[in-house]
């Protein structure tokens, strides 16, 4: 029996059965595939991108905002839009979007216009990441806990391949194949239009070739996507939203309001390590560039590596099980990245430690909420706002106090990590008692009233068993009221029962049948 009353969340087969599940997941890990490199292409690429618009870094550093507030106007918007909108149109249609802005950005020589494509980009990539989690929910219902952890264990992935994508890969590849080319072709016989085309592409930089890439990539997912969406169309009632399957929960509200905060806290301290550990290792630990960037390393490379392994986890953990290691596992790496980071050991296993039990918790906590409540576009779109706050608000708070901090006195990376650990595991159980605050306790069945509904009860599988139906009822009142010779004897006004003879005459006269079946148990267990 599942908490949320006793519901049974089932995987949402739809006309196209269970092949259509698998390519509905593979599709979905491969759009998040493409959402993770399409964050994270932007700052192996941040000097090409300031050159094209003729800026300095710090001229264009908002860019990033522009996104990250996209990114929060898109979680709202695909959440409204997912509750009433066909979930793999809207999907392919964001994908759509986020390919197009990849597409235009190595072009883009203003910055009004690049702006406005990282805004839309953003927007399109907050849609995506709501409606994925949502459709991959819909999808496998009580199920979705490994498959949950392998779409975003494909963002984890494409976040870490990028960055070896657009420097060393392209630019190594692009090398060899000038080579081979000018070998090749160093007789100039060859003008056809092959030659112009290996012309056209080494006249292309690494930086171009990145971007083109990736769009071409989240390009053929959108077009999977609206694919399905054009050969199911005439098969669809509507898009079915998820919540039919699991009921709300009695602080439904509130426990929404508290997981978002909860995300906010666990993002916005992801990101900010993510983002400030390679200074901040230079500054308290004295590291050179090249140990900088392996501990950074490090700690995307097991955010990563756990990610993979969670889904193997998932199905044998339950998402609260996992959401506990991971609290436990960050608050004890910040309580020793804090006191200790200025020992080196203590910094590169802290580090590890801290990235490794950070990974299944966003994964987690989605599979885990789903477990007692209803999680429709809206729910959804308040927890993804949430961590898409957390992503923008903490890092640049973070940013801020280690500039106010001249003399590099406090670790304010180390402080925000454990004030995120502590507020994580407060908020957990708190969260909890709330779950499991579900509904009343329903009256207790008499013997009849179990036999009658029984047989219904599992017939329909999904029928809430506190509801009584009165007519059900009408037939123990009928079978109740017999004669000796097994006639039904009839209820005159003010008689007994001819079964029950001292049952006051007004459990067959007056109230509903429910009142004359309880008085019934009543006088029969005396």
């Amino acid at each position: 029996m599942t908490p949320a009353a006793g519901k049974k969340l089932r995987p949402q087969t739809g006309p196209r059965g269970s092949s259509g599940r698998w390519v509905d997941t593979a599709l979905l890990c491969g759009a998040f595939l493409g959402l993770g490199m399409g964050i994270a292409v932007l700052g192996p690429t941040f000097k090409e991108v300031a050159v094209n618009v003729n800026r300095n870094l710090s001229d264009i550093s908002y860019i990033f905002a522009g996104r990250s507030l996209g990114y929060l106007g898109g979680s709202l918007v695909g959440g409204l839009l997912f509750d009433h909108t066909d979930h793999h149109l809207l999907i392919g249609i964001s994908t759509l979007m986020t390919a197009l802005g990849l597409y235009s950005i190595p072009w883009c020589t203003k910055t009004p216009l690049l702006m406005a494509l990282m805004s839309l980009i953003g927007l399109s990539m907050g849609i995506l990441d709501t409606g994925g989690n949502l459709l991959i929910l819909m999808t496998w219902g009580e199920r979705v806990g490994p498959y949950m952890q392998a779409l975003h264990f494909s963002f984890a992935l494409g976040a870490f391949l990028t960055p070896i994508l657009a420097k060393p890969l392209l630019g190594g590849l692009q090398k060899a194949l000038a080579g081979v080319w000018a070998g090749a072709g160093g007789n100039r016989s060859e003008t056809g239009a092959w030659s112009r085309v290996q012309a056209a592409a080494l006249s292309l930089s690494p930086f171009v070739w990145t971007y083109l890439i990736i769009a071409s990539f989240v390009l053929l997912v959108s077009l999977s996507f609206l694919v399905i969406y054009l050969r199911s169309r005439p098969d669809r009632g509507g898009p079915g939203p998820s919540s039919q399957e699991s009921p709300f929960a009695r602080h439904h509200s509130v426990l929404m309001c508290l997981l978002s905060l909860f995300f906010f806290c666990y993002v916005g301290a992801e990101v900010a390590y993510g983002s400030y550990i390679f200074t901040f290792a230079k500054d308290f630990a004295d590291m050179d560039d090249n140990q900088a960037a392996g501990l950074n390393s490090l700690f995307w490379g097991t955010f990563a590596a756990v990610r993979g392994l969670a889904i193997f986890f998932a199905a044998c953990l339950l998402p609260g099980t996992m959401i506990l290691l991971s609290v436990v596992g960050c608050t004890v790496a910040s309580l020793a990245l804090t006191f200790y980071h200025t020992d080196l050991t203590v910094l590169w296993l802290g580090t590890g430690l801290y990235g490794a039990s950070m990974a299944t918790t966003f994964p987690s906590g989605v599979t885990w909420v789903k477990q007692y409540t209803a999680t429709t576009g809206r729910g959804a779109a308040l927890f993804v706002f949430g961590a898409a706050l957390g992503e923008m608000v903490v890092p640049a708070t973070v940013g801020f106090l280690q500039g106010a901090e001249s003399d590099g006195g406090q670790p304010v990376l180390m402080l925000t990590a454990l004030a995120a650990s502590a507020a994580t595991a407060v908020l957990f159980p708190v969260m909890y008692k709330l779950a499991t605050a579900t509904s009343r306790p329903a009256a207790p069945r008499g013997e009849d009233q179990t036999a009658l509904l029984g047989s219904r009860a599992d017939e329909d599988g999904e029928e809430d068993d506190g509801e009584w139906n009165d007519a059900d009822f009408e037939v123990i009142e009928m079978s109740d009221v017999r004669d000796e010779a097994g006639k039904p004897a009839a209820k005159a006004k003010g008689q007994p029962s001819p079964e029950h003879p001292l049952l006051p005459p007004i459990a067959y006269l007056g109230g509903s049948p429910k009142k004359k079946l309880l008085l019934l148990e009543r006088e029969k267990n005396d």
